[in-house]
């Protein structure tokens, strides 16, 4: 480390200087205004007994929301049932509490145990994944960007995510320390939120006021309610400007010494033939690790991580790449995940690899030849004044090819007005090849609540000859109800580099456009039909051109909660340079045909069992590609659940043929909500190979977690059920707050 570290000496010096300035700023200054005022318990109240119940002395004094209005199916409409919310709280936690009052309480669906799985965050909004479910939203600093998310179902199964960037990034595989129980009621259910102000991060005013929304979905019927923000047109649960207020909290505790330690115990043993070998080359090792949390100042969090391990992960999905760019594959790995949204910076894709991220952080500790060890690293995040700034610094061992390298960023984002930013962002990459640095700016702004105006600018800094260039992005996304659009310009530099980003091309410029018109029939179980032509052009920096693509989409949203779609385009590309398509059949350089149909469908997972289902067809460089698959998923009892899944590309070239075929089977046992064990097996056709993954994972404490993981692959020259590694891990974490 003493050879790299004093290369990066000076952007540490630029990264100082900017802190140090932030540090100052003069924080930003609440705004009250009608909502639920926190109660503060008494202390003749006596503790909270954690069971769902709201029968403490104190929940009776606290003020209840009311006028929860429906955003679904009809809206602006008060909800078919009351939803009561109300807020405590003491010197050692905030407590919420919800009564979730239902006509009908047979009919309350509550299938799910397991963490992280009630809600998901994925697309333009929040969706519940089967059950009913309430969440909450708690903008703690009220700047009307950034909030947690806590959710929970009748079955006390959790959910918790980080918003950013008024819901423009949602990080579901955050997890948070805190505490909930739920309870079916005769009267529907109700559920009882305990938040350590430890988990949370707030100013140090005496007298604070919060951003708070809740939101209630109910699945038989597919009504979703919120408290606020419950407008289809610039509204939504992730739209953190819309939370209303949360007043009354006042004295709010602050310890001088704000310290969490995390140690962790791992052993683990390993088998794996060599090349050739006809046996299996066994090794044992344990380790110990640390990682540290503090609070340098209200809502300023230093992360430390020493030694740092993943063992606990679970595998990627397999995927079988068609295309002559890199897969991308999520981030999974905790420290990597808490207030990742800090550090986004360029622009990601829908139904494609992102076209340019200037940081993506699976580059740090994962190599071409797989895991990379982490021998340190460290992380400050947080609000100072108007400022959300984020700094991360890892250093990683030398392996295989790869030296010892050091990796750094810089971020900083300055609020504008209410619910837009300006902000500022540094990469640099050093130890292995050539040292690369990234520097950008860019800006989020909202003209009007449903109009969001977006640009951003970088440019790559190489050792040597090359890898310079600029990239720069601009955007208007128009997004109502009933009519919406988009136009975006993007622009890559064929010598630009992100060396500890994820760039998928370089050399382009793509103009791309789309308009959605939408109505709501209302008839034979229709919902929502979405109209949608769609167009991108892609040429050269030089103008050469590279791609196009036009055609219409149509989607139909059922009240049953399921969905059908259908789309087609029409298009062509070029080659430049021959390739292998999936490493195997030779595509020639030269321009081709992309016109392509597609069908998917889904039913509705109110029910215990859920199919769904698509299929492809495409003109495909130069011959025929036809993909189809589905997954059924059952649900018979809340303890177990199972997904099988099936995907075939069946590719016909003129440089030779083959069909792949990738099959996965997910189960599920949940003994409890702190104690679940799950299971992935996948086969992969082509590289004829099974792989497996099996994790037990014990909640012992609030933070503390026992892992038990085993992996194996299976598949060795042509013979499938060769064991070509295995693994067996135990890791022990146990959280310890000073």
């Amino acid at each position: 480390m003493a050879v790299v570290a004093p290369r990066f000496a000076a952007l540490w010096l630029c990264a100082a200087a900017v802190a140090l300035a932030v540090l100052h700023a003069t924080p930003a200054s609440a705004q009250a205004g009608e909502g639920v005022r926190a109660v503060s318990i008494a202390e003749g109240d006596g503790p909270l007994r954690l069971d769902g119940l709201l029968s403490e002395p104190f929940w009776a004094r606290a003020e209840s929301t009311a006028g929860f209005l429906q955003r679904e199916p009809l809206e602006g409409v008060p909800a078919s049932d009351d939803t009561e919310v109300r807020v405590v709280y003491d010197g050692e936690a905030l407590y919420v509490g919800i009564v979730a009052h239902d006509a009908h309480p047979e009919g309350v669906v509550a299938r799910i145990r397991q963490r992280d799985r009630v809600l998901s965050g994925s697309g333009f909004g929040f969706s519940a994944a089967g059950d009913d479910v309430v969440a909450i939203l708690l903008d703690s600093f009220r700047d009307r960007r950034n909030a947690v998310v806590l959710a929970v179902n009748p079955n006390g199964a959790k959910f918790d995510a980080l918003v950013s960037d008024d819901g423009g990034e949602v990080n579901e595989d955050w997890r948070g320390v805190w505490e909930v129980a739920a309870t079916r009621t005769p009267t529907g259910w109700s559920a009882e939120f305990l938040i350590p102000w430890r988990s949370l991060r707030y100013p140090a005013d005496r007298v604070q006021t919060w951003g708070l929304n809740v939101m209630r979905f109910v699945q038989r019927t597919q009504e979703e309610t919120l408290w606020r923000g419950w407008e289809r047109d610039g509204g939504g649960f992730r739209r953190v400007s819309r939370a209303g207020p949360l007043t009354g909290l006042a004295d709010l505790p602050r310890r001088p010494f704000n310290l969490e330690a995390k140690p962790f115990l791992l052993g683990r043993r390993t088998q794996e033939r060599a090349p050739g070998a006809d046996h299996l080359d066994a090794t044992e090792d344990a380790e110990v690790g640390l990682d540290l949390k503090t609070e340098l100042r209200p809502g300023l969090v230093l992360d430390l991580t020493v030694n740092t391990d993943f063992a606990q992960v679970e595998v990627d999905d397999q995927q079988v790449n068609l295309t002559r760019f890199d897969l991308f594959f999520p981030e999974k790995r905790d420290f990597f995940l808490e207030n990742a949204g800090i550090f986004e910076f360029g622009q990601r894709g829908f139904f494609e690899p992102p076209p340019y991220l200037m940081f993506f952080s699976r580059r740090l500790g994962i190599g071409s030849g797989g895991e990379v060890p982490i021998l340190g690293g460290a992380r400050l995040t947080g609000r100072v004044g108007r400022q959300t700034v984020g700094l991360l610094s890892v250093a990683t061992d030398a392996a295989g090819e790869t030296d010892e390298e050091v990796f750094n960023v810089l971020r900083v984002k300055r609020d504008v007005g209410e619910s837009a930013y300006v902000g500022l962002m540094a990469t640099d990459r050093r130890g292995s090849g050539p040292a690369n640095s990234v520097l950008g700016g860019d800006v989020q702004l909202y003209p009007h609540p449903t109009l969001e105006v977006s640009a951003f600018a970088s440019r790559s800094f190489t050792e040597g000859a090359g890898g310079e260039g600029w990239v720069y992005r601009a955007a208007l996304d128009w997004t109502r109800d009933l009519w919406g659009g988009l136009l975006q310009f993007l622009t890559v530099e064929g010598g630009a580099r992100a060396d500890m980003g994820f760039v998928t091309r370089t050399d382009i410029r793509r103009y791309q456009g789309s308009l959605r018109r939408s109505v709501r029939p209302g008839v034979l179980g229709i919902r929502k039909v979405d109209f949608r032509p769609n167009g991108q052009v892609q040429t050269t920096i030089g103008g050469r051109f590279q791609d196009w693509e036009f055609g219409p989409s149509l989607s139909f949203d059922l009240e049953s909660g399921g969905s059908v779609s259908l789309g087609a385009s029409w298009g062509a590309t070029r080659v430049d340079e021959d390739f292998p398509v999936a490493g195997r059949v030779p595509v020639p350089a030269g321009r081709y045909r992309t016109d392509e149909v597609t069908l998917s469908a889904s039913t509705t997972s109110a029910r215990p069992w859920q199919l769904s289902g698509n299929a492809r067809r495409a003109d495909f460089f130069g011959g025929d590609l036809v993909s189809w698959g589905g997954t059924v998923s059952v649900t018979p009892v809340p303890a177990f659940s199972l997904s099988a899944g099936f995907t075939r590309n069946d590719v016909e070239l003129p440089g030779g043929d083959f069909v792949s075929d990738i099959l996965s089977l997910r189960t599920t046992w949940a003994f409890s909500t702190t104690l679940v064990t799950s299971a992935l097996v996948q086969y992969n056709s082509l590289t004829d190979n099974v792989q497996a993954n099996v994790r037990l994972n014990l909640i012992h404490r609030p933070g503390s977690d026992l892992f038990l993981v085993f992996t194996e692959e299976r598949g060795v020259d042509g013979a499938l059920w060769d064991v070509a590694d295995r693994g067996l891990v135990a890791k022990l974490t146990w959280l310890v707050r000073l």
